[in-house]
């Protein structure tokens, strides 16, 4: 696609080694960007970016380690470019009552999916302000309101909204943009793990159709790409997602009622056990971490 406006240009991607990172990975190559690849599992990285047709790099780095962050940066200048667009996507999630999840797991959903993100802008803000670039922050429909069984997750999520908010009003004057897309359901392998718990899977099939509907990653991952060309303030995949943004003050008393209803329900039934963290992505979260010590938080 020789008419994007990511033509030649480098593209950071975090959490790229599977699911949504790796099809914006995927889809940012063929429009013609250089993706450089971050995140956990070495080995994805290069096989996606040998697929790449692209020149691309990929890094391991977890994104709550503020060094690993600023050596990629240097190296992706060095190799690339400076990037013209940052796309904080790497995150993880788990499930179940708040008294009953592992506080040092609840932590970890939240060092990864908000201070992960605000130390990605942290480690690239001096390229995006040297290319007056684009950083896009990938958020949720539990930014927009928040869901019971999923605490850690929906308080990342809405304060990584609110992080992008703060962080568009002071780097403007620089010339740098930053957006929010807000993500629903995607067929992710996180997404898979989940209907695997019937915690989460009762919490999916209590939403409207629509909102419960799955869609597919290359798609949610092309309407991404074609807001960060027009370096949209905010991206809705699906579209309809934007129609909460009117009725979210809403939310919360509807989802109260439905929960005094049907949680006694679950708990009796034995249905609202911790899933710990979801998916392959999870898993190779928890090993990175086993190898390696706690990285400096800064």
């Amino acid at each position: 696609m020789r008419n994007s406006p990511l033509t030649g240009r480098t593209v950071v991607v975090t959490g790229a080694a599977r699911g949504v990172g790796a099809a914006l990975a995927c889809e940012v190559a063929r429009r013609g960007g250089r993706p450089a690849l971050l995140g956990h599992e070495k080995h994805l990285l290069d096989e996606l970016a040998d697929r790449l047709l692209a020149p691309s790099l990929a890094l391991e780095a977890d994104v709550t380690d503020l060094q690993a962050l600023r050596e990629a940066a240097d190296e992706v200048g060095r190799r690339l470019g400076p990037p013209s667009v940052v796309v904080a996507n790497a995150g993880v999630a788990d499930g179940g009552p708040f008294a009953a999840t592992d506080p040092a797991e609840w932590r970890r959903v939240i060092d990864v999916n908000l201070t992960g993100s605000a130390q990605t802008a942290r480690a690239f803000l001096p390229d995006l302000r040297a290319t007056a670039g684009y950083f896009l922050q990938i958020a949720s429909l539990a930014s927009l309101g928040a869901a019971p069984l999923m605490s850690a997750y929906c308080a990342s999520k809405a304060g990584v909204e609110a992080f992008a908010h703060a962080l568009r009003a002071e780097v403007a004057c620089s010339g740098v943009a930053v957006g929010i897309a807000y993500l629903n359901w995607t067929d992710t392998d996180m997404i898979r793990d989940a209907d695997r718990h019937a915690v989460l899977r009762e919490l999916r099939g209590h939403m409207p159709a629509p909102a419960r509907r799955v869609r597919g990653v290359e798609e949610v991952a092309a309407r991404i790409v074609r807001g960060v060309e027009h370096r949209r303030t905010a991206v809705y995949a699906p579209g309809w997602l934007r129609l909460v943004q009117p009725v979210r003050a809403a939310l919360p008393p509807l989802v109260l009622r439905v929960s005094r209803r049907d949680l006694s329900r679950l708990e009796a039934e034995g249905c609202l056990a911790p899933t710990g963290l979801l998916g392959a992505g999870g898993d190779a979260d928890a090993a990175a971490r086993r190898r390696a010590p706690s990285p400096e938080r800064r």
